[in-house]
């Protein structure tokens, strides 16, 4: 059991209203991103396939948020995906990036609209510039949830992203995803991994504009 207070509605009262100036780690993926040379490994019946890929990302910082004494800073964040050359979404993808100051704690939740949903955690330093982050299925936090066709045919057993944050202002990630897949006996690594370079700079967020 973790070591939370008794009292769980009072807010806390150190809030910067300042989203930018409070997210640790997760302040140099503040801003909209483009990557031009992703690599997404995904699971076809005769096996693995590599394909090339094209993503836009926009991270926005959001107004503090508080679970009562609780106290998180975070981005909203979407990325879009498509094949090089092509206009079709390969891949869309919504949620947020969460840093709470106190534990060094890092949350993603994210979003897919094919019936997928995760919410993975790590741990950092304030000034890390590199850190992981884990979800499993079946865990009682920070867990997997899928359809029941995604669960019937490619059930999701773990996901894992490894951020790294490089001294000429790009960030890259790599992502392994764990799919266990009707019909195969070994669990499938589907792995993507992409360098984002800034296109944007963050808008403030409503408070700290205000």
């Amino acid at each position: 059991m973790a070591d939370f207070p008794e009292d769980i509605y009072t807010e806390a009262s150190d809030i910067d209203i300042d989203t930018l100036g409070n997210l640790g780690p997760l302040a140099a993926l503040a801003g909209i991103w483009q990557g031009a040379d992703g690599i997404d490994i995904r699971p076809k019946p005769e096996g693995g396939k590599q394909q090339a890929f094209v993503e836009r990302m926009e991270l926005q910082p959001i107004d503090p948020q508080t679970n009562g004494p609780q106290l998180l800073y975070g981005l909203r964040y979407h990325t879009h995906i498509v094949k090089p050359g092509q206009v079709k979404t390969y891949h869309d993808q919504v949620g947020y990036w969460l840093w709470e100051p106190a534990t060094g704690t890092l949350i993603q939740t994210l979003t897919i609209p094919r019936g997928l949903v995760a919410l993975a955690v790590g741990r950092a330093g304030a000034d890390a510039k590199s850190f992981e982050l884990v979800a499993t299925e079946g865990a009682e936090a920070y867990g997997i949830l899928g359809t029941p066709f995604l669960n019937h045919g490619f059930k999701t057993a773990e996901f894992r992203i490894k951020v790294d944050v490089h001294d000429d202002g790009t960030w890259s990630y790599d992502e392994d995803t764990v799919l266990l897949i009707r019909g195969r006996a070994e669990p499938f690594h589907h792995r993507d991994s992409n360098t984002l370079v800034k296109i944007g700079e963050p808008t403030p967020n409503p408070l700290a504009r205000r």
